[in-house]
């Protein structure tokens, strides 16, 4: 099973400009999460989610709307790509401890977003077409990982004894 055959192709995104209150508007009208951030060329440069929102307007003594995007969006992107294979994309959000990757394509623009919930909402009619198409035990697993806490690595000393 390939990206593209479950991706939400019409996805939100906004500008590294916009401001919380937009982006805000924006995930809410739309129902989602994530909003890419891309630039004039439409090219994903960031991603900004709900979380990331909440954090910011929690912690600063500012309006909304005083507060662009750029400021609180993720430093990293994950992503994938529409011919990719889904247990590729799954692999990402695993390693990545993500629940949604922006789609985009070889030139780098956003082509849609790729979720967790598309995943698991595919997988049922996917599995009764084909037995060696993306399994239940297979989103549960990927899950698992995305949802594990990374514990801190503890230091060991040595004694002097």
């Amino acid at each position: 099973m390939k990206v593209k055959e479950v991706m939400m192709r019409t996805p939100a995104s906004c500008t590294a400009e916009t401001n919380l209150g937009a982006a805000v508007e924006l995930l809410w009208v739309r129902n989602c999460g994530i909003l890419p951030i891309v630039n004039a060329e439409q090219k994903v440069v960031g991603v900004v989610t709900d979380r990331d929102i909440c954090i910011a307007l929690g912690t600063r003594s500012r309006l909304p709307g005083e507060i662009s995007v750029q400021e609180v969006a993720s430093g990293k992107v994950y992503a994938c790509k529409p011919e990719e294979d889904i247990r590729a994309a799954l692999e990402t959000m695993a390693r990545a401890k993500v629940r949604r990757l922006p789609v985009i394509n070889n030139d780098g623009k956003l082509e849609g977003i790729l979720s967790m919930d598309d995943v698991v909402l595919n997988s049922e009619k996917r599995m009764s077409a084909k037995s060696t198409e993306l399994s239940h035990d297979d989103i549960v697993e990927t899950l698992k990982k995305v949802y594990r806490p990374e514990l801190p690595q503890l230091v060991q000393y040595e004694s002097a004894a």
